[in-house]
């Protein structure tokens, strides 16, 4: 059986169709269609379509074809889990973090899915990027009757990066400081230890990432400036600005990786080089970034590398695109086998040409030595095919020796690295209606080595709008367990008209075992722009919205709470 379909892992749907058609793998073949995105819904839940539409077709002995409509798409498959975060903390009057409390409850849904991950994930950063003596971290999922809630972009963690960012601010206020300061001060640094009794050794840039923020958005003229205006009689517009900061950890948790043993290649092809990887582009430059990398292994123009189909019956498994691994994992293992097919061609033009093998090279598709030309990269690869055949090379994965974690007491290193970021929000609020105004955002980012600079400030940009929306407009209205708001004329998202002027900031910190230094950027930019914005509103109004998304409503009962001192 074959399948096509709009998905992100390939062979999550291959190991489904195998259980439910009681089949080996190779009566299988599962390939991803062009997908225009893909955000964590299209992870775990095209199983289901690719079930249905499977056993249809043996059914029926005929091709079968399965599309959701919109209000379809949105009813039936997995969403967000929906959280509730309690806060206690211990902490010195100058700012200094002693301790924290802190308990997660997720909605689940009426089914398991993805939420054991999701809570994991969730937890390992309820902390947030903070240096904390003592912490306590509990979480729970629940099961309720809604449908299954499941992966979405940040995986647990902007949930749970809310409410920490919005747990300093409290304490910020509460001991008249400064909020950056407080963050300043307490941010995590090369050489402590995260709750899991993790120590950071490499590209810890949380400082830095608070610094640049700080000094792009004139965060302190602007706060300064903010509070005059709003104190003046009669402001009907108050200004806010407010910052964030955030960390997500890079690739699966623990010992994922090394399990997984992700595989991906390259081969030979008559002009060039072809990419064998499972790893699938769902608008985030995948395959630009795979040719880029392999080009840049072998020595050839980037149009001289081809992307091979995404084929479960053809290509390695190179493991799901989630969790902010494709580049630092599988792009680091396809430049590892891009520089092994490298080597093996410099060694067959240096035995061609009657040259020293070790003072081969190809730079720009043509074979030098000493700075003589021996051929094209073209001639060499053809004679090569002619002469000895397809030529093949696929590696694994090797995870960091010392990155340990013990999934039963969650003690050690949850992560190989960190990704951080702080976000700076310029709004203004209406002070009859508590409509929102956007007007500026300023985010950094450190991906330790931006291999695609403009994919990677697309990447950014794009997550910062997505969390913007989640901030102030996106939700999921139920009633006795179904959605009541399926359309895009009642679930809002963020339009041109919403979205303010969005700079990025690239702070490259290189992570030492990650392909040119890069590490994960896919779910970080999703974390701190909501934390921002309601620290902005607090600015604006002196209330905390606590409750995402922070509609006018919330808005208003927050302003009518903070007067009447709750």
């Amino acid at each position: 059986m074959t399948l096509h379909g709009s998905m992100q892992c390939p062979f999550y749907v291959h190991r489904a169709l195998q259980r439910l058609l009681r089949v080996g793998e190779q009566q299988i073949s599962v390939l991803q269609t062009v997908t225009g995105g893909g955000f964590g819904g299209k992870e775990e839940y095209p199983s289901m379509v690719a079930g249905h539409a499977a056993l249809l077709a043996r059914k029926s002995g005929r091709p079968v074809k399965m599309v959701y409509r919109r209000d379809e798409d949105v009813a039936a498959t997995t969403k967000r889990h929906p959280a509730v975060m309690r806060h206690r903390t211990a902490v010195q009057r100058d700012g200094t973090l002693l301790a924290c409390e802190i308990d997660v409850v997720m909605d689940g849904g009426a089914y398991v899915t993805l939420s054991p991950v999701v809570a994991s994930r969730g937890v390992l950063h309820a902390a947030g990027a903070y240096r904390w003596p003592h912490a306590r971290i509990a979480c729970r999922v629940v099961q309720t009757n809604t449908p299954p809630n499941g992966a979405f972009r940040g995986f647990g963690v902007p949930q749970t990066i809310f409410a920490v960012e919005a747990q300093i601010e409290k304490i910020a206020r509460e001991l008249q400081l400064d909020p950056l300061e407080v963050r300043r001060r307490n941010a995590l640094e090369l050489g402590d230890e995260t709750p899991t009794g993790q120590k950071l050794l490499w590209s810890v840039s949380a400082r830095e990432c608070l610094d640049a923020v700080a000094e792009r958005s004139g965060y302190a003229e602007k706060r300064a400036a903010f509070a005059r205006e709003n104190a003046a009689p009669g402001a009907r517009r108050k200004r806010g600005i407010g910052i964030s900061l955030a960390l997500h950890g890079a690739g699966f948790t623990g010992a994922g990786e090394a399990k997984l043993k992700a595989r991906a290649g390259v081969e030979l092809t008559p002009d060039g080089a072809r990419v064998l990887s499972i790893s699938t582009d769902i608008g985030q430059g995948t395959l630009t970034v795979f040719a880029q990398m392999a080009a840049d292994a072998l020595g050839l123009p980037v149009p001289a590398i081809e992307i091979a189909e995404s084929d479960t019956s053809r290509m390695p498994d190179s493991g799901p695109t989630v969790a902010s691994r494709t580049l630092m994992v599988v792009g680091g293992t396809i430049a590892k086998a891009a520089q092994a097919l490298s080597r093996t061609l410099c060694s067959f033009a240096a035995e061609v040409h009657g040259a020293v093998a070790g003072d081969v090279l190809c730079e720009n598709g043509v074979f030098i030595a000493r700075g003589r030309s021996l051929a094209p990269f073209g001639e060499i690869a053809r004679r090569w095919l002619a002469e000895r055949g397809p030529l093949r090379v696929v590696e694994q994965y090797v995870h960091p020796q010392g990155i340990e974690f013990d999934e039963v007491s969650y003690r050690g290193a949850a992560y190989p690295c960190y990704g951080w970021s702080a976000t700076a929000v310029e709004l203004s609020v209406d002070a009859d209606t508590a409509e929102v105004r956007l007007d500026h955002v300023v985010t950094a980012c450190d991906v330790g080595k931006a291999v695609h600079p403009i994919l990677a400030e697309g990447q950014i940009e794009g997550g910062t709008v997505q969390a913007l929306g989640y901030a102030l407009l996106e939700e999921v209205i139920w009633k006795d367990g179904r959605i009541l708001n399926t359309r895009m004329q009642n679930y809002l998202i963020p339009t041109a008209v919403d979205v303010p002027h969005v700079e990025t900031i690239l702070v490259e910190n290189p992570y030492p075992h990650g392909p040119y230094g890069a590490k994960g950027i896919g779910e970080l930019p999703m974390d701190g722009p909501a934390p921002a914005v309601t620290a902005a509103l607090l600015h604006a109004t002196s209330a905390l919205v606590c409750e995402l998304p922070a509609t006018p409503e919330r808005i208003l009962r927050a302003i009518d709470a903070a007067k009447a001192g709750r």
